[in-house]
């Protein structure tokens, strides 16, 4: 098979041109390819393509799944800001209404690079998926898939979320009492005030009975206990989050006051609780198990006793979050419009108090995450490898920018089961 030569310095240009069918127009961002040769804009970022297997990737996979693999392998990298690179790109194609495509689509409405692949030997049948995309099997929410879908994320390695994490180890939004790039809140701070405003939302006291559902690395469990008194039973199907949180307890003495579980929501049966509680956890429960998820929170709570739920939120295609996402990070992943959930919760048999928008503490919670990481790169790197280090400079990239986009929410849902004394007091902020 001939190939273009190493040499040629018109190969960007020829990619380029090629490309515009593709992109409804010329390159949004300037682009370098393997042989050298630059095309597109003279400033702001330039997408750079190492290898023929990156076109090959964009080729079989032309949106959003075919670019994350060829960066998370290295295949195709960024010189300048990653985010910037996106924000100018996804404009560009929003303004001209392009969307993704397949190959099939590709091979009528762009010929010239199909056949410019072949002449460059990138016209082979799709690549192996990177090692670190997520390779799930059995039926969609099954106990084991369920497992494996969450194993995937959370147990890469304590250590590794060490590096990301503030020292509560919450991996959730915070709750920041303004801008923090003009309050100069610490992520620390802000997070102690999202567990402390949750754990008043639901009226835990000294002696409470309280539950904590998909209790990550214990910061709820641990600030409950500490700071209000609460008798806490977390559960976790993530086997190195309940390592963590078990040395946590030890090491501050509250074996009498916390049990973490390594348990799935669905068997949870020993309440009634005084209260509960579930942080971005019900995202992960699906579509078809949610009214499952709501009736375990009703049932495990006395009758007047609260439950908040803070999930994210998001409208239109992808209630996955997007291929990205949903390959790499979070596969199985189900979030809908807060109303569809309001639904849900309320057709379970719980009465909906309030509902509390913080989409925007996601942004600050997320840049926060996304500097430490960033000072941590070495560390990162060493510790998972650069694949997977590029796969989270993505995604919380690209997260932050769909909370600030309003393309993704987060709201705390505070509920109460009927029944009981009646509510002399709720605090909902």
């Amino acid at each position: 098979m001939s190939t273009v030569s190493t040499s040629s310095p018109d190969l960007a240009l020829r990619i380029a041109d090629a490309l515009v069918p593709l992109l409804g127009g010329p390159l949004p961002v300037g682009l370098r390819v393997w042989d050298g040769s630059r095309a597109g804009p003279e400033e702001g970022p330039v997408l750079v393509l190492r290898s023929p297997r990156a076109l090959q990737r964009l080729l079989w996979s032309p949106g959003e799944l075919g670019a994350a693999q060829a960066y998370v392998t290295g295949e195709l990298d960024v010189e300048g800001d990653v985010g910037e690179a996106l924000d100018v790109t996804r404009a560009t194609l929003w303004a001209r209404g392009v969307t993704g495509a397949g190959f099939g689509v590709l091979a009528r409405t762009a010929p010239r690079l199909v056949a410019l692949a072949r002449e460059l030997g990138a016209l082979g049948g799709p690549l192996p998926a990177p090692p670190s995309q997520a390779r799930l099997r059995g039926r969609l929410h099954s106990l084991g898939r369920d497992r494996s879908a969450i194993s995937h994320h959370y147990d890469l390695s304590n250590a590794f979320y060490d590096l990301l994490l503030d020292d509560h180890m919450a991996y959730s939004s915070a709750w920041w009492s303004d801008d923090p790039s003009d309050s100069g809140q610490s992520l620390e701070s802000a997070q102690a005030a999202k567990l402390d405003l949750v754990c008043r939302k639901i009226g835990l006291r000294e002696g409470s009975r309280f539950l904590d559902v998909g209790c990550g690395w214990g910061s709820l469990s641990l600030y409950a206990a500490e700071h209000f008194g609460a008798q806490v039973t977390g559960v976790t199907i993530a086997a190195e989050q309940k390592r963590f949180i078990d040395a946590r307890i030890r090491e501050r003495g509250l074996e009498d006051r916390v049990e973490i579980r390594l348990e799935d929501y669905r068997d949870v049966v020993d309440g009634p609780y005084d209260a509960a509680a579930s942080l971005e956890m019900g995202e992960h429960v699906g579509q078809a198990n949610y009214p499952a998820y709501v009736s375990v929170l009703r049932d495990s709570v006395k009758p007047g006793g609260h439950v908040l739920v803070q999930q994210m939120s998001r409208r239109g295609r992808h209630p996955g979050g997007g291929p990205f996402i949903e390959s790499f990070i979070a596969p199985d992943m189900h979030m809908r419009p807060v109303g569809e959930t309001i639904e849900l919760l309320e057709a379970g048999g719980l009465e909906v108090r309030d509902v509390h928008a913080i989409r925007e503490h996601y942004v600050w919670t997320i840049a926060a995450w996304l500097d430490t990481f960033e000072k941590n790169w070495s560390a990162v790197v060493e510790l998972v490898g650069e694949e997977v280090a590029r796969v989270w400079r993505l995604y919380l990239v690209g997260g932050g920018q769909a909370f600030r986009d309003g393309r993704m929410g987060v709201d705390q849902i505070l509920a109460r089961r009927p029944g009981g004394a009646p509510v002399a007091h709720e605090t909902v902020r």
